[in-house]
């Protein structure tokens, strides 16, 4: 339990220990029986209509971002982030997207919702992306280490002192006429920019990508750059979406799998290939 709720159990609600009124300090006995009880803050989420809720129940939601919107409130996005659009209690997101990420994550309406998720609930993270040329072979496991670029905030590298990245990834099509792969990838780890890492270090970036990309001043890739004048205008972000995730429920300990279809603008792409 967070402190914050510990003091609104003090100031709000009920404890008992086995049957008889109780203090939050009181000490408890292996086999005692602990009971709590407040008014809290758990009611439904209001996105707005650009957000979807998928699933929603007292103790969290899985709710598919658009491309644009980042996951926590942060400088220049203090009014227009995800948390902020869906409630204005505090929420506790169990995973993150990067803005230009769009798809699935899960939010938990409070902190011991969120401690149950990260603790046990076996996460499976499932992403979609459109990426350049074609993987060889087709499918297998990207294990590469990945740092901090030295000198930088953002971009990360694959370096062998790196911390260990693992992404499995299995083509879905291949668009011979313009070179780009429309490619599954499940983390194993979860390393922040793993997979734009690891493409953009085997040849591969994604549509779009302003850090990684063919055409981005940290990372340009001279032999894609034609292709991508096109494809990254087209793209306009970065052509990754978090398309499905799985897990086991930690309250009624029921797996879950919950699957959100590719945006608009990942489809146009397709559509044009």
């Amino acid at each position: 339990m967070s402190s914050t709720w510990v003091k609104r159990v003090k100031l709000y609600g009920t404890v008992e220990l086995n049957g008889v009124h109780a203090r939050v300090k009181d000490r408890v006995q292996t086999g005692d029986r602990l009971f709590f009880e407040y008014e809290d803050n758990s009611g439904k989420l209001t996105p707005p209509d650009n957000v979807s809720i998928i699933f929603e129940n007292e103790h969290y939601a899985v709710v598919n971002k658009p491309a644009g919107m980042v996951t926590h409130p942060s400088h220049g996005h203090l009014d227009d982030s995800l948390l902020t659009n869906l409630s204005k209690n505090t929420l506790h997101p169990v995973m993150r997207l990067d803005r230009e990420t769009s798809g699935l994550l899960i939010v938990a309406k409070d902190g011991y919702t969120h401690n149950m998720f990260v603790s046990g609930a076996e996460i499976r993270k499932c992403y979609l992306a459109l990426c350049y040329g074609r993987f060889e072979p087709e499918d297998g496991t990207l294990s590469f280490p990945i740092a901090r670029r030295e000198g930088s905030v953002m971009i990360r590298d694959c370096v062998p002192d790196g911390k260990p990245s693992v992404t499995h990834y299995k083509t879905v099509r291949y668009f011979e006429s313009k070179d780009i792969s429309l490619v599954e990838f499940e983390l194993e780890t979860g390393r922040c920019h793993q997979i734009r890492t690891h493409c953009c270090h085997t040849g591969h970036p994604l549509l779009g990508d302003g850090l990684y990309g063919p055409l981005s001043d940290d990372n340009p890739n001279g032999a894609l750059r034609d292709n991508a004048i096109i494809f990254d205008n087209l793209a306009g972000r970065c052509a990754l979406h978090a398309y499905k995730i799985e897990y086991t429920d930690p309250f009624d300990h029921v797996k879950k799998s919950f699957e959100a279809e590719l945006p608009d603008d990942m489809q146009r792409i397709i559509s044009s290939c």
